[in-house]
């Protein structure tokens, strides 16, 4: 039966190397550290909540995972894919830079495939490259900022009803003889309770909706292990001097001068939802702090009204102490912490803007989190900062195993390092600034797409720095990573199989490199093995899963009456008799007093 839903966007997620399947590429441990591979089949979580923004204000959108299709089935055909799919307008995210070449092979794939319609792009790495993203020829628009949703409403309303495009804010487009034109980046929302983000309801009613769960299952392993995250804002107060993401680098990118917050009850009530089809942990994006004490003190206090079942993973900004800890333990019975230090460098810690407290202050934090019943701290280091030298690097695992030895060998106390990698954040403070140190092999958009057809992440590498050249921030993490595995196995925080798997994959890693020094013919056995898990183990990073999915009634009732609103919706829009959106939407948000937007009609 044909699908009755005819689709006004369709949002595609690629791969960050389209030919990885025949491509023998020794991408490294780039994404060790995050819960997809190194093809970064995760797509952003933006592309839920412009999903079901437009869907609220009645147009029909669909997200296609095409990385995650090609990963799960290795005779995944893209184009036969492509071709069978139908919409005006097709999107494709470029938020994180590692999917540059993708991103554009798919692009041009689907001018290709389908010339008639318009290809949208969009994200961080997409707003920093506007103009020159837009002048590729398979690309008709870039929509700036990071909070789209409703410039992605009025670019769809102006194309259905013929409006001038001048109109549309934060959008960068293409007059018929090429001219590029950059529209104004006004919509820039105080606060985001006008949208869900992520839309977990909107990704459970797709499923029914567009019977398809391969095209929304955000990375490989998710449905086996189903780790979920709340947004509390976009922004940030911090200044990383490596950070896309810093406070800086959304003024400069997204004009962005304060984090823009999600309300407590906002947050809670994602709780409630993923409660509502999963057991799995939940990690909260950003200290809960960020916004002030007074909003983190009512968001705990929601939370213990609730008591979630879920584990909670807290990021930690800051140093706290028992006051705080106190706080959570009355309110999350299952929580963990999550330390982002970077390095045990005091100085290095400084120059890089993060974690700027004493190494005193920072076991403090973790003796009193541990002492308040936190489940697990995990602390993460990084080869690659500024003026980090090779030394300086393998000084991370002996403070590793100085805090191992203070806080136990229970297992509650985990370390992990990863490398920088395999770009840096363009408007980073390191980016824009030559003090940090750092030499870049690439400045433009193209630069970033052409290293990544190399066949090795020590070329693929955007920089070096005055502390490290390519070649020995490569060796500083796989030697970082070797004797951080033998202090695990050392104080028994992993068995025999995860110590014996590491070392198997750092082996074939630096035959890797060896291999390409003497210009031979890599093994492609030896490249999918040492792809993941040099850094630590598969299973290291994750916490305790007890049940992974539930859906009861309530939630199934909820989705039945959504697509049945839908079903109505879409009858009508054929017959002729509404317009798909009100032409006051994005006015009616930004004159409203706490910048908040209310949708025509509210999804379920």
């Amino acid at each position: 039966m044909r699908n009755p839903f005819r689709r006004d966007l369709i949002l595609l997620h690629a791969p960050a190397l389209y030919d990885f399947r025949t491509r023998g590429t020794f991408l490294g441990p780039v994404a060790d550290a995050v819960p997809s591979t190194a093809i970064f089949e995760m797509y952003p979580v933006g592309m839920t909540s412009i999903a079901a923004f437009l869907e609220q204000n009645h147009y029909n959108v669909e997200i296609v995972n095409l990385a995650y299709r090609m990963l799960q089935n290795p005779r995944f055909d893209v184009p036969g894919c492509l071709a069978g799919l139908s919409a005006p307008v097709f999107g494709i995210d470029l938020h994180w830079l590692p999917h540059v070449q993708g991103a554009l092979r798919i692009a041009e794939m689907v001018k290709t495939l389908h010339p008639e319609a318009r290809v949208l792009m969009g994200g961080l790495s997409a707003s920093y490259y506007h103009e020159e993203l837009v002048r590729y020829p398979f690309v008709d628009f870039v929509l700036r900022g990071d909070s789209t949703e409703e410039p992605a409403r009025q670019l769809l309303q102006a194309l259905r009803e013929s409006r001038p495009l001048e109109t549309v804010e934060n959008l960068t487009w293409k007059r018929p003889d090429g001219a590029v034109v950059v529209n104004p980046l006004t919509f820039v929302p105080a606060d985001l309770d006008y949208v869900d983000v992520p839309a977990y309801r909107y990704l459970l009613r797709s499923l029914f909706k567009y019977g398809s769960l391969r095209n929304l299952v955000p990375c490989l392993e998710w449905l086996r292990y189903p780790i979920t995250l709340l947004l509390t804002a976009r922004g940030c107060t911090q200044e990383c001097a490596i950070c896309g993401g810093s406070r800086s680098a959304y003024r400069l990118i997204c004009q962005r001068d304060r984090p823009a917050f999600r309300s407590p009850e906002k947050l809670v009530s994602d709780v409630h939802t993923i409660a509502s089809f999963s057991r799995a942990p939940i990690f909260m994006v950003h200290d809960p702090r960020m916004g002030g004490m007074p909003r983190a003190k009512r968001l705990f206090s929601l939370l213990e009204a609730m008591k979630p079942a879920n584990e909670m993973i807290f990021e930690l900004y800051y140093p706290a102490h028992d006051d705080f800890f106190s706080l959570v333990r009355a309110s999350v019975p299952t929580w963990s912490i999550e330390i982002t230090l970077e390095s045990p460098d005091e100085r290095l810690r400084l120059l890089n803007g993060k974690f700027p407290w004493p190494n005193a202050v920072v076991e403090e934090t973790i003796e009193s989190a541990l002492s308040h019943g936190c489940r697990t701290v995990d602390v993460f280091f990084m080869v690659g900062l500024p003026h980090q030298t090779y030394d300086e690097a393998l000084a991370i695992p002996d403070y590793c195993e100085h805090l191992v030895r203070r806080f136990g060998t229970g297992g509650k106390l985990r370390t992990f390092v990863a490398p920088l990698g395999p770009f840096l954040d363009p408007g980073s403070r390191a980016f824009e600034q030559p003090g940090f140190g750092y030499r870049l092999f690439c400045r433009t958009l193209e630069d970033h797409r052409r290293a990544f057809l190399h066949d090795g992440w020590e070329q693929i590498l955007s920089y070096e720095t005055d502390g490290m050249t390519r070649d020995e921030i490569v060796r500083a993490t796989y030697d970082v990573a070797a004797r951080l595995n033998d202090i695990k196995r050392r104080y028994g925080l992993i068995d025999e199989k995860t110590f014996t798997g590491v070392a198997l994959r750092l082996r074939a890693a630096r035959q890797i490199l060896e291999e390409a020094k003497g210009s031979a013919q890599l093994s492609r056995t030896s490249i999918e093995l040492a792809n993941h898990g040099t850094m630590f183990g598969d299973d290291e990073l994750k916490w305790p899963v007890p049940h992974r999915f539930r859906i009861g009634a309530t939630l199934l009732r909820s989705l039945a009456a959504g697509l049945a609103a839908e079903v109505v919706h879409t009858a009508a829009r054929l017959a002729g008799r509404y317009d798909c959106a009100p032409a006051t939407c994005g006015a009616e948000f930004l004159a409203s007093p706490q910048g908040r937007h209310r949708p025509l009609r509210q999804g379920i």
